[in-house]
């Protein structure tokens, strides 16, 4: 029963040694890694490799379960095709090991409080922006298109598709100025 491992973090700027050893201590022969955001399982290459190539018997480990995770339908997904290919999952800080029907239980209890986490931050992070936005310190970002030069480049006689070309932003964003215009 071969014990694959699988680290990741967020952002560029952190680490994955941490991980990295602890999945090799736990008896990881195979590690694989990467450095994307763990909110959806799309474009998480590493992982979709392993979960293309597990094998009847083989253990997916992870350290933490926010590390394979953060909503509980993603990691309902996981287990439920990992549970298909004879395989299951290992997560080291929680002992949960989803071979025995207790770390099946408590696996799903704790999906739930790591998209409930993963909730409570996302509104703080709203609330922060409307206050920084009423104290008038948050302006969003900055505007990409010159609304006056987009109207002058039309009364010129340009199309839709030619002012975006000239200006170098998309054509959606010239008609979404330009109301009514045809192009």
């Amino acid at each position: 029963m071969p014990m694959i491992g699988y680290a990741r973090v967020s952002s560029t700027d952190q680490d994955l040694e941490l991980q990295e050893e602890a999945l090799r201590k736990a008896g990881c022969k195979v590690i694989r890694s990467e450095k994307r955001s763990g909110t959806a399982v799309k474009g998480r290459d590493q992982l979709q490799t392993i979960l293309d190539f597990i094998h009847n018997g083989d253990v997916l480990a992870v350290t933490k379960l926010d590390r394979l995770a953060r909503s509980v339908g993603d990691l309902m997904r996981i287990v439920e095709l990992l549970a298909e290919k004879g395989a299951s999952l290992r997560v080291l800080n929680a002992n949960i090991d989803t071979k025995t029907a207790s770390g099946k239980a408590f696996l799903g209890m704790l999906g739930v409080f790591a998209e409930f986490e993963t909730n409570l931050r996302r509104e703080r992070q709203l609330e922060g922006i409307a206050k920084a936005k009423k104290a008038g310190v948050y302006k969003g970002r900055p505007r990409s298109i010159d609304r006056t030069e987009v109207w002058r480049l039309k009364e010129a006689g340009k199309g839709a598709t030619e002012i975006a070309k000239e200006l170098g932003v998309g054509r959606a964003s010239v008609y979404r100025l330009l109301p009514g215009s045809a192009g």
